[in-house]
């Protein structure tokens, strides 16, 4: 059942809506279902998530009998910018997971924003699923607030990441979403996971076999599911970031979620007018690659990889 969360009217005789699409168990409701609510498209260049909530709901219609519950499913809180293809949305200059929770009585976006903390809050559990950018490749993984930690690290367990990153309260801006669901008791996951502007058809499906997992647990399908993979669980110490001293085009040596050796080269950064190398990158650590470059053209500073120790 699709439903209209907020509706407001732009020029030319146009209007904005944010829909979503409710899926209930076939019996009907008799009030004590569970709910989970799937959540994407905040920005606009990141498609990973379309994908998701198509196989999601591809998957339960073919065996519509195991829905116990309520699945909410948002593909595109932020619909201005997937038409496009922009991270924010377009003519407000605003990135729209920094408003929320928004106002009822604010600009639109904050309206907009408002309305969507509203229809979510109640929710069993949220899965709010992100992208990278179209410069950097990243695994399936939950970010974490660690002030959420001991409520969201047993749901993440469920949902088939490879890598759970739990983040210091200081790098988790209050103005998201999730910081802001999570801050009203309702249990937001973050998913991180491939490129900007591109679908990782295997991400997505590891993702919803996930999903269903959490579902089963919460007695909301009772289907069969993957046994989720035992992901990798880290805090913030145990990263170190690798980032670009020169200009040019970058050419990796690496694979992304493989093992590297402290001193193995992670790539060059070539200079195609000289016909030389500005740069040899090397590790400063054993670990594993779990954000790689993507986008081969970086300035100094750009971020070219992330390793897990």
């Amino acid at each position: 059942m699709i439903q209209t969360i907020a509706s407001v009217g732009l020029p030319i005789d146009e209007t904005l809506m944010i829909k979503k699409n409710r899926l209930i168990p076939q019996s009907g409701l008799n009030g004590n279902e569970k709910r989970i609510s799937i959540v994407t498209g905040t920005h606009g260049d990141e498609l990973e998530g379309q994908y998701v909530c198509f196989e999601l709901q591809h998957r339960i219609k073919e065996n519509y009998s195991a829905l116990k519950g309520i699945v909410d499913v948002y593909p595109a809180l932020n619909p201005l910018g997937i038409d496009s293809i922009t991270r924010g949305i377009p003519a407000f200059d605003l990135d729209m997971n920094r408003i929320f929770p928004g106002s009822e009585n604010g600009s639109m976006p904050e309206y907009i924003a408002s309305k969507i903390i509203g229809d979510l809050s109640g929710s069993d559990v949220v899965i709010d699923i992100h992208a990278s950018n179209i410069f950097l490749k990243e695994i399936p993984q939950v970010r974490i607030n660690e002030l959420s930690r001991d409520v969201l690290v047993p749901y993440a367990k469920l949902i088939n990441v490879d890598y759970i990153w739990i983040h210091s309260s200081a790098t988790v801006l209050e103005s998201t979403l999730a910081y802001s669901l999570n801050s009203i008791g309702t249990p937001t996951l973050v998913v991180e996971m491939g490129v900007g502007m591109r679908i990782t058809k295997n991400y997505g499906d590891q993702l919803v076999d996930g999903i269903f997992a959490l579902m089963k647990e919460l007695g909301i399908w009772s289907g069969e599911t993957a046994a989720p993979k035992t992901p990798i669980i880290s805090e913030d110490g145990e990263v170190s970031f690798i980032n670009a001293g020169s200009s040019g085009v970058f050419l990796p040596s690496v694979e992304h979620w493989k093992n590297v050796k402290k001193g193995d080269c992670i790539g060059k950064i070539l200079n195609p007018l000289t016909g030389e190398v500005n740069e040899t990158i090397f590790a400063q650590n054993d670990g594993i690659v779990f954000t790689l470059r993507e986008y081969p053209i970086v300035s100094e500073g750009s971020l070219i990889a992330r390793i897990l120790a």
